[in-house]
C-alpha cells in the first residue's frame, strides 16, 4: 500500500503489522501520534487529518478479509475526537462575541479530556489482557494427601452427646421471657460508711484476721461493697487495722490491731450514737 503526503508525493509502503502514519512532521504508529498530542508535544493543528484518513482507508483495503473491527472502531473514535479538537483549536483565542463560539472554546477542553480518557481505558484494557493471559497459565494443584501425613490427622472428637443436643433443642423451642426494664437505678440504695465501719470494727475484733472477700460476702449491692472499702480506709486511718497483700492485685488480708472485742464493741456503740445525734439532732 502507498500513502500520499502533503506535497502529493507517494509515501513508503505502510507496514502490515499495524497502521503507521507518515506525515511531514511525524512518522510512526497511530497510537504514538495520539500520545504526542495528548502530552502537548505535537500541535493537533499541524496534523493533516485528511492524509491520515486516506492512509488508513488504503491500509484497510490491503488487509482484505483479514481486517480487524476493533482497530477500525478505535481509529474512528480517535479520528472524530481529533477532528473536533482541531476545529476547536482553530478558533481565535481573543474575545468571543458569539455564544456558539464560546461554547466551542469550552468544548475544546472537554474534547481533550475525552482523548485522555480514551488512552486510559486502552491502557487498562491492555493490563487486564496481560492479567488474563497470566492467569490462563496457572493451574491448581490437584493431588490427594500423602500417606505419611494421613496418620498425623487428629481424630474427630464430638464432645456433645444426645442429652446436650436435647437441652439445646429445648432451649430453642422454650418461649423467651418478656423483656423487663430494671428500676433499681431509680431508687438508689443509701448506705452509711460509719455504720459499716462500726460493723467491721466488731467483726474484725472477733475474727482477728479476715480477707476483703469475706468482709463483703453479705453485701447485696455494689454500693455496699464500696461503703465497706471506705470504712476499712477509715479504720486504717485510726490505726486499728493492718493490710497485707502478697501479690499485686491479689487478695487483700485485713488484720485487727485495735484492742479487745469489748473495746471494739464500745467504740462501735459510741460511733453509732454520734451518727444518730448528727442525723436526728
Amino acid at each position: 500500500m502507498t500513502g500520499t503526503d502533503l506535497a502529493g508525493q507517494a509515501s513508503e509502503p505502510v507496514q502490515q503489522d499495524g497502521f503507521t502514519v507518515r506525515l511531514d512532521n511525524f512518522e510512526g504508529p497511530f497510537d504514538l501520534l495520539l500520545q504526542l498530542i495528548s502530552q502537548h508535544q505535537l500541535d493537533v493543528t499541524e496534523v493533516a487529518l485528511h492524509q491520515v484518513t486516506d492512509e488508513f482507508i488504503a491500509y484497510t483495503r490491503t488487509l482484505g478479509e483479514h481486517w480487524d473491527l476493533n482497530e477500525i472502531t478505535e481509529f474512528l473514535v480517535v479520528a472524530a475526537t481529533l477532528l473536533d479538537l482541531k476545529a476547536a483549536r482553530l478558533l481565535p483565542a481573543a474575545d468571543v462575541e458569539d455564544e456558539e463560539d464560546l461554547a466551542l472554546l469550552e468544548a475544546r477542553d472537554l474534547l481533550f479530556a475525552r482523548l485522555l480518557q480514551y488512552r486510559a481505558y486502552k491502557q487498562v484494557a491492555a493490563l487486564f489482557g496481560e492479567l488474563e493471559a497470566g492467569a490462563l497459565r496457572r493451574y491448581p494443584r490437584a493431588v490427594s494427601l500423602e500417606e505419611r501425613f494421613e496418620s498425623l490427622l487428629p481424630e474427630v472428637v464430638i464432645g456433645v452427646g444426645p442429652e446436650r443436643f436435647a437441652e439445646v433443642a429445648a432451649a430453642v423451642f422454650r418461649p423467651k421471657p418478656p423483656p423487663t426494664v430494671s428500676l433499681e437505678h431509680l431508687h438508689q440504695h443509701q448506705v452509711s460508711v460509719r455504720e459499716h465501719a462500726a460493723l467491721l470494727r466488731v467483726r474484725l475484733a472477733e475474727r482477728g484476721v479476715a480477707t476483703f472477700t469475706e468482709l463483703v460476702a453479705d453485701c447485696g449491692h455494689a454500693v455496699e461493697i464500696v461503703a465497706r472499702f471506705l470504712a476499712l480506709l477509715e479504720l486504717y486511718r485510726e490505726q486499728v487495722v493492718r493490710f497485707d497483700q502478697e501479690d499485686p492485685l491479689g487478695e487483700l488480708v485485713v488484720h485487727w490491731v485495735g484492742g479487745s472485742v469489748e473495746q471494739a464493741q464500745a467504740d462501735a456503740e459510741a460511733q453509732r450514737a454520734r451518727q444518730d445525734e448528727e442525723e436526728y439532732g
